[in-house]
């Protein structure tokens, strides 16, 4: 009834409004305040810690240390972190606790009466360090008798994926055509609305309770009751409106150490709320980006354009502490042959530790890291052919049924030929970039036609949606249905994309009614079932199918005669599968999702300042639930994906950031922007999906920046391996080109 209508999203009013509540308006008033403390030091052994000082300040009510926390370790995938660093660690942890790895490690939690009491207490704080070896970056990890970080490990290279296929020297004999470059990727800062804020308290049921914004209530409901021995229905977990999200609210920030508060204050009788938020500054030093890296590529083709070899050696800097770096490494391990068919194949890719900030899940999570690497050495080959680059992925592009290179074909749905053609028809590719005037470097002065050049470029690629590697995927809905109204219980975050609509509109339209009758209850542990993480672009996928199920068993019952009529049903998809250890056989994903896009550029060569033009962004998205928010998650996607290729320069010197401000890291604003953002709304149903949908979010993102240097090369004749694409790299590269 309502499904492919573009309804509105249902939280619109509240936040035009101002009505919406975010962690940071929580309470207004009669609460502590809470100041997490930064080690500040990227590399040390702290020796000694005196509190005395800090104490004393009038006002102060407790400082929380590593001597405070049951089981002071914790991490999304790997538990490879303390909660707090302190000489002091009396609780079990697999993890030496008294080593600060990063600059943002915690070593303490002031909580007081007022937030400056809480800050002269933090500033009171009296630590001894004994420093150690920075480790900046990937080549000193893995320089001969580097520092290790983590001993334990054995390795600063603690990661190592490969993939074997086929017999290279067959490839390389078969070679008319050979491309080698080395690519280099950035960090990039997810730079979400609201910073990171939260409040905790014991709630009448006694649970400890911890109001945040974040990507997944249950996951954030189990690292908390891991860190403080505690049963996972002793802590319960409240999302409020979240002020975005992208990768950056998977791994914990304040949500431990306010529950570890909230509890200790709690045994001794207090049972004001506590209260924390970060400054922008804290939350740029203080969470994951992007993961830094390096991609050597070297790919070989037939003089017809057959794809015949490909080779690559992968490396992502993890940073301090694992994160998500296991995970999307091996995203950027799928990723880096592209989403086309090769013999033989050899890939090797390696995740590193140093002393910098964690790198973690972004949106595309290791895709564009891949995709760059794969996409630019297409459109090398296409140069070096002198092909057209369209045609050239046309010969190579995975079809139903063909084995990818884990040897196993990829799950049924697979539509990235229909992409790539929608995308080059509605480009009018083929047709040369169009005069669109001068570049401007400066508002102040007019642009110079003489110094203007042209280009489009291509890309595509694919990337999993769902979770991948044997993680036992799952999401959960509920529904009560009262006849002509119902209520929908989801723990599903909606993180700013839209998600909670698109559920009202999938349970109306399954139980008969019009989206207004459908109540919603959402994002709280003590609720809903474990719907998973809003990431790995799943939640519609996943949690569509959750709904459906529910729906289906609410009516049911409905006709047995139950009133309210209570569905509840668990999704899992066909299990995955690890990476084979030695390069073997997997199938490590259930579904896919494909997008290619089409790029005009102009770019002032004196300057190196880039102006996009136009992009033409086709995404497969299986069934278009709400056209709308896929017009709005393709152009968010599309300017996120263009700060990370061109404006954005996070800047790290001996493992601290030196760029903590947006006034110095510049995120795209309305005049940085592609002057024209098309979407191209595909769609070819997955096997899998509710009514055939596929998740999109991320998809956009995927090969914007290898499609940019494309259209550059067309527009200078020199290849760009390094991003961000700032004006002084840019004029650099052109001058030593």
């Amino acid at each position: 009834m309502t499904l492919g209508t573009a309804q509105p999203r249902i939280d619109a009013p509240d936040k035009v409004t101002g009505a919406a509540r975010y962690p940071a308006d929580l309470p207004d008033t009669g609460h502590l305040h809470a100041v997490v403390v930064f080690s500040d030091q990227p590399h040390a052994r702290m020796i000694a810690m005196d509190l005395t000082a800090a104490r004393d300040v009038p006002g102060v009510i407790e400082i929380f240390t590593a001597a405070d926390v049951p089981v002071n370790e914790y991490g999304l995938t790997m538990a490879d972190q303390p909660v707090m660093v302190g000489v002091e660690h009396t609780g079990r942890s697999a993890v030496p606790a008294d080593v600060s790895r990063w600059e943002a490690d915690h070593i303490a939690l002031v909580v007081a009466e007022t937030l400056d009491a809480a800050h002269a207490a933090a500033e009171a704080i009296d630590v001894t360090w004994e420093q150690l070896p920075i480790v900046t970056g990937i080549e000193d990890a893995m320089a001969d008798g580097a520092p290790l970080i983590h001993p334990e490990k054995g390795s600063n290279a603690y990661l190592h994926y490969k993939i074997r296929k086929g017999d290279l020297s067959v490839g390389w004999d078969e070679a008319d055509v050979v491309v080698e470059a080395t690519y280099t990727v950035p960090h990039q800062e997810h730079a979400y609305l609201q910073p990171e804020a939260g409040l905790a308290y014991v709630d009448d049921e006694g649970r400890v309770t911890v109001e945040i914004a974040g990507q997944w209530t249950h996951e954030d409901q189990m690292q908390i009751a891991h860190a403080l021995d505690l049963a996972d229905e002793q802590v319960r977990i409240i999302y409020p409106a979240i002020g975005g999200a992208f990768g950056g609210r998977e791994d914990m920030s304040l949500q431990i150490v306010l529950g570890l508060a909230a509890l200790r204050l709690h045994e001794r009788g207090e049972i004001r709320p506590i209260r924390s938020r970060w400054s922008r500054e804290e939350s740029i030093v203080g969470h994951h980006k992007r993961h830094r890296g390096r991609i050597w590529a070297r790919w070989g083709a037939k003089s017809d354009g057959t794809l015949v070899a490909i080779e690559a050696d992968g490396y992502l800097d993890a940073g301090a502490y694992n994160y998500t770096t296991n995970k999307v490494l091996g995203n950027m391990h799928l990723t880096m042959a592209g989403p086309y068919r090769c013999d033989n194949v050899r890939l090797d890719s390696y995740g590193v530790y140093t002393t910098t900030v964690p790198g973690g899940a972004f949106r595309g999570f290791g895709a564009p890291q891949g995709a760059f690497a794969a996409e630019s050495q297409m459109n090398k080959l296409a140069e070096a052919l002198d092909m057209d680059p369209v045609e050239l992925r046309r010969i190579n592009l995975l079809e139903e049924g063909d084995p990818g290179p884990t040897h196993t074909p990829l799950p049924a749905g697979v539509s990235i030929r229909g992409v790539v053609d929608a995308c080059a028809e509605r480009a009018g590719w083929g047709e040369p970039a169009p005069d669109t005037g001068p570049v401007t470097p400066y508002r102040t002065l007019p642009g110079d036609t003489s110094t203007t050049r042209r280009g489009r470029g291509f890309a595509c690629g694919l990337k999993n949606i769902g979770f991948s590697f044997a993680f036992p995927e799952r999401s959960e809905a509920r529904i009560e249905l009262r006849g002509q109204s119902a209520t929908l219980f989801i723990a599903g975050a909606d993180v700013g994309q839209g998600s909670h609509t698109v559920f009202r509109q999938i349970a109306a339209d399954a139980l008969g009614l019009q989206p207004d009758d459908v109540q919603m209850v959402t994002s709280d542990t003590a609720s809903s079932g474990d719907s998973g993480s809003a990431s790995a672009s799943r939640l519609t996928f996943m949690q569509g199918n959750a709904i459906l199920g529910a729906a289906e068993e609410a009516q049911k019952r409905w006709l047995e005669g139950d009133r309210p009529a209570v569905g509840e049903f668990r999704f899992e998809p066909p299990a995955t599968e690890l990476l084979d250890p030695e390069g073997g056989p997997s199938t490590p994903n259930f579904a896919y999702g494909y997008v290619a896009q089409a790029v005009d550029v102009s770019v002032d060569v004196e300057t190196g300042v880039i102006r996009v033009d136009r992009v033409v962004s086709c995404t497969d998205v299986g069934r278009a639930f709400n056209p709308q928010l896929i017009e709005a998650q393709t152009e968010g996607a599309v300017v996120q994906a263009h700060g990370y290729a061109v404006t954005e320069h996070l800047q790290v010197t001996d493992g601290r950031i030196v760029n903590p401000r947006l006034s110095q890291y510049l995120i795209p604003g309305i005049g940085d922007t592609p002057r024209r953002i098309e979407t191209v709304i595909f769609e070819h149903p997955d096997p899998l999906g509710p009514h055939g949908a596929r998740g999109m979010a991320e998809m956009p993102y995927i090969p914007y920046a290898p499609a940019v240097t494309a259209a550059l090369f067309q527009a200078t004749g020199v290849w760009f391996h390094d991003l961000p694409l700032t004006p002084g790299r840019v004029v650099f590269e052109l001058q030593s080109g």
